[in-house]
């Protein structure tokens, strides 16, 4: 590992040598002390360094959810190089776009018996190695309106500055048991495998198939004596309708934390009422992955209810960061005026890779220092509460991904059949927020939803693969001549007939 005290790494092997013996790592039937996992780990540096990888790199790491990425990662970490993560389950042109898009020169990929082994890249023709800041930790690939990803460069300084302040507000120690139950291509993870290795805690890997089985999840939630859970709203709620369905206690929790999207309030409340975990507290983290996971902490009770329609208490900046409300030429607004969330402090990234444009335009300096603009829309109210109201622009939160809605529109209007697509986000009938594309053809083409569907999903993640895809003759269009997504929204709402019948839903 390298020296440096202010890296990850290097936390990580100072716990190490304090409890080389204590359960690090929990996956299957595989547990890893702190050492052995660090031997794992250091299998990976040494692999990097007889393939010449050179200290600064960046180095790719496609490894399915288990013991052997966490030990990718770390080794990785350990050479000295930033971590890009390629989700094994992606389609394999989104996987492209990202190795490409950080010009990879080596992956990290598993063996046949699972083991993280380093193999050449082959996007390592896509150009000279990226020159990224010293204190690089992980660049982490987000939704972008052209349909090319956005590597966003996060320091170790900002994850270790990140772990300080949540380690104080919600004092979780080497007592501690989490989950590891998100993909390391979402940032959450980062919070989630940090926050319980730097502490001295224990991991847990979540099989991917339970992350879709919530009554299972309980199950190993009771079975591994979890004491820190970290979901997106929506599994939440899953979650909650399961030991609904089922009860059952949940004696070990302490914490409950939510974040990646708009929290459910009725959700939290049902939570309460079932009283499956009474001394778990339950908190609303709100976060971007520019300003390394968390940005917010508040602790929920239940009772909470919308200061306006579609409001999320969000709560106060956490110690390292601050938060301030401002107008379009970043003036702080009053309390209780909306505006676009600015974010300064520790954690604000360094920006992203090779998008100078864009750097400028959303890493600006604010009236607290060097910022980000988030483009969420929030307020303050009478007491300093912040308030999420939404995205500004068409970036959404939709399953715990930040969802650019023009990346899979953009696919989709490639399509030599396409004439006319739209991608926006629609309410099922149980208040669950799906992702829709609306579609007209080329005279005379024979697209239909299904082949919509397959065609996305050979080019983007799943999670921006539509839920819902209706064909139309034409699309409606406002004055202006842009599509006019309120008109496709009334008529979903005036004729669920029509919908049901033109509508092709994806399991």
């Amino acid at each position: 590992m390298t020296g440096s005290a202010d890296r990850v790494d290097a936390r990580f092997a100072a716990v190490v040598a304090r409890r080389p013996d204590a359960v690090a790592l929990v996956d299957g039937t595989r547990w890893l002390t702190y050492a052995e996992l660090a031997a794992d780990a250091a299998d990976v540096t040494a692999g990097l360094a007889a393939a010449g990888v050179a200290p600064g790199s960046l180095v790719g790491v496609r490894m399915p959810r288990g013991a052997g990425l966490v030990a990718a990662l770390l080794g990785v970490l350990g050479h000295g190089c930033a971590y890009v993560p390629v989700d094994p389950t992606y389609p394999p042109a989104r996987r492209e776009l990202v190795e490409q898009d950080a010009r990879l020169a080596v992956v990290v990929v598993p063996d046949a018996a699972g083991r993280p082994r380093v193999h050449p890249c082959a996007s390592a023709d896509a150009g000279p190695p990226h020159r990224v800041p010293d204190d690089t930790c992980y660049v982490i690939h987000t939704s972008g309106s052209t349909g090319r990803p956005k590597g966003v460069l996060v320091g170790h300084a900002h994850v270790l500055a990140l772990l300080d302040a949540c380690a104080g507000r919600l004092d979780t120690g080497e007592d501690d048991v989490w989950t590891l139950f998100h993909s390391a291509s979402f940032d959450f993870s980062v919070w989630e495998m940090f926050g319980s290795l730097l502490s001295g805690g224990q991991a847990v890997v979540v099989p991917r198939a339970l992350t879709r089985d919530l009554g299972a999840l309980a199950d190993l939630l009771v079975a591994e004596q979890v004491s820190v859970l970290n979901l997106v709203p929506t599994v939440f709620g899953h979650l909650v309708g399961a030991l609904v369905d089922a009860p059952r206690p949940l004696p070990d929790l302490r914490h409950v934390v939510l974040g990646g999207e708009a929290v459910d309030l009725d959700a939290v409340a049902r939570w309460r009422r079932l009283g499956a975990a009474p001394a778990a507290r339950v908190s609303n983290m709100y976060g971007i992955t520019e300003t390394t996971v968390h940005v917010t902490h508040r602790y929920l009770t239940g009772g909470e209810r919308a200061v306006v329609p579609g409001a999320t208490p969000a709560g106060r900046p956490l110690d390292h960061l601050d938060v301030t409300v401002v107008d379009e030429h970043l003036t702080p607004v009053p309390p209780g005026t909306p505006g676009e969330l600015l974010v300064a402090g520790a954690s604000v990234a360094h920006g992203y890779l090779d998008r100078p444009e864009l750097d400028r335009e959303r890493f600006v300096d604010g009236p607290r220092g060097r910022a980000y603009r988030s483009g969420d829309w929030g307020l303050l109210d009478a007491d300093g509460e912040l308030h999420v109201l939404g995205r500004r622009d068409r970036q959404v939160q939709l399953r715990g991904f930040r969802v650019e809605l023009g990346e899979p529109e953009a696919v989709l209007r490639a399509h030599p059949d396409v004439l006319q697509a739209v991608v926006h986000v629609v309410a099922a009938p149980d208040g669950t927020a799906l992702l829709a594309a609306d579609y007209a053809t080329v005279p005379g083409a024979a697209l239909a939803p299904g082949d919509v569907v397959r065609h996305l999903a050979a080019a983007v993640p799943r999670h921006l693969v539509p839920d819902r895809v209706v064909r139309h003759d034409r699309l409606p269009v406002t004055d202006h001549g842009k599509v006019d997504v309120q008109a496709l929204a009334n008529a979903r709402a005036c004729s669920s007939t029509m919908v049901d019948a033109a509508v092709g839903t994806r399991s």
